[in-house]
């Protein structure tokens, strides 16, 4: 392997790498973590009509 497959590779993967930690901070900037009580809520209802059932129940409250 020469050298200029190296420095492709390195320079790759730093770029998909500063890619992946832009749209972390991103998603952390936006709230996408924020909703600590989805993966209860999962567990606790069983169907998807369920979990359809309590996200209507929250947008109506939150109206």
């Amino acid at each position: 392997m020469n050298t200029t497959m190296v420095a492709v590779m390195l320079a790759t993967s730093i770029v998909i790498g500063l890619i992946g930690l832009i749209a972390f901070l991103w998603g952390l900037k936006n709230g996408q973590f924020d909703d600590e009580k989805k993966m209860m809520q999962g567990v606790l209802f069983d169907s998807e009509e369920d979990l359809r059932h309590i996200a209507n129940q929250k947008t109506k409250d939150n109206q």
